[in-house]
């Protein structure tokens, strides 16, 4: 689903993403164990299909975990050469993500 072009993924529901270019953000957030402000990196990738449809749309990572299973393909932007299908389970801090890659033709 996209909303305000940012793409939410639902719970357990496989997305096909297509990305076009990526930066990294520093964002300001509270950190749920000390209640104080943090800075933290956020990986920021702009989106030009979601589930076979055009969209101008970001997808936005701050768990560092998620990131770094898209980390080999930020080099020379090498994701603009597959699609990635993400699907979420959990929620909030519990949540996990698998990726699968899927070459363009």
């Amino acid at each position: 689903m996209v909303l305000e072009n940012y793409v939410m993924l639902k719970t357990g529901v496989p997305a096909r993403l297509h990305f076009t270019d990526h930066t990294i953000q520093k964002r300001t957030v509270t950190d749920p164990l000390t209640g104080k402000p943090a800075t933290r990196n956020v990986l920021v990738l702009e989106v030009d299909r979601l589930d076979g449809r055009e969209v101008a749309a970001k997808y936005s990572i701050m768990a560092e975990t998620h990131a770094n299973q898209l980390a080999p393909y930020l080099p020379g932007k090498e994701y603009r050469g597959y699609d990635f299908t993400i699907t979420r389970t959990g929620e909030g801090f519990l949540s996990r993500w698998t990726v699968g890659v899927i070459p363009r033709g």
